[in-house]
């Protein structure tokens, strides 16, 4: 069984990485005090293979146990636990800049005691552990996308980075705009299949509906733009961690101009192996 020990600075970003470590198949618990890491051990030892990957986090909110980590480490290792620590790190002005951001207190504080003079006897009593520390990741200056990339290249390889999952929607502008939607596209400068009174009954899903869209030169147009304006954002919304987005393609009613772009936009990704689905909110309304 794996177990990562997640320690290191307070605000350095321990929470967040075991955020990160969950999407890689981790089971993680947060402020796990030291005294119970090895009884914890024995109980996931015992699920046979059920927890294979394990993440506890721990800091010095565990005042009374926290100095016994290293000597604890070594008898989970004695349990055939193959145990790596992940030290969490960041620079004084940064620490103290996000301690000012959340106003909790720091909690070596004292009455008196200045929040950098907290950090620093945190970073004087964490010396040994840091040491010790199988990867250390200063997350200053990071943004969430950087930590999560850092994380997976130690922890999954290089050659699996977290997925953005995209779900193109389209939707009637008469019930409402998606509360989800991320980017919004309003097609309803497009002629009107509805109306034309055979294609009235039918949807963008249909065949002649769909012909009808796209026989007028600016849906053409506008699908192409659209197809180049999606290709250029994906990397940078990858690059800042996000995870899910959410297209959203608007006509009057969400039956007919809208489900037939988000189709086609849908078909375009999948062809360019994006992760996409198509869902038609208002379609049968």
């Amino acid at each position: 069984m794996e177990f990562l020990i997640i320690t290191g600075l307070s605000g350095a970003g321990k929470t967040r990485a075991a955020d990160v470590l969950e999407d890689l198949d981790y089971y993680c618990v947060d402020n796990m005090p030291v005294a119970l890491m090895p009884r914890f051990a024995e109980l996931c030892l015992d699920t046979r293979g059920r927890y294979e990957k394990v993440a506890l986090v721990t800091d010095t909110r565990d005042r009374d146990g926290f100095g016994e980590l290293l000597s604890t480490i070594e008898e989970l290792r004695k349990m055939d636990c193959r145990v790596q620590i992940l030290y969490m790190d960041a620079d004084i002005p940064t620490l103290v800049r996000r301690y000012k951001e959340s106003r909790r207190p720091h909690p070596l504080a004292e009455a008196g005691m200045s929040m950098e003079d907290a950090v620093r006897k945190e970073e004087e009593l964490l010396a040994p552990i840091k040491a010790a520390a199988d990867h250390v990741v200063n997350s200053s200056g990071m943004t969430l996308g950087a930590l999560q990339n850092r994380l997976f290249s130690l922890f999954a390889g290089e050659d699996r980075r977290r997925e953005l999952a995209v779900t193109v929607m389209s939707f009637g502008f008469k019930h409402g705009i998606p509360l989800e939607a991320d980017l919004v596209f309003d097609v309803r400068f497009l002629p009107n299949p509805y109306y034309v009174e055979s294609l009235q009954p039918l949807s963008g899903l249909d065949r002649p509906v769909a012909e009808y869209v796209f026989q007028h030169t600016q849906t053409r147009e506008f699908l192409e733009k659209l197809e180049d304006m999606i290709a250029f954002l994906l990397p940078y919304y990858k690059e800042e961690g996000k995870v899910a987005l959410t297209v959203a393609i608007g006509c009057t009613g969400g039956r007919h101009r809208s489900v037939a772009i988000a189709a086609a936009l849908h078909q375009h990704l999948v062809a360019n192996g994006v992760n996409s689905v198509n869902v038609n909110r208002d379609i049968h309304k």
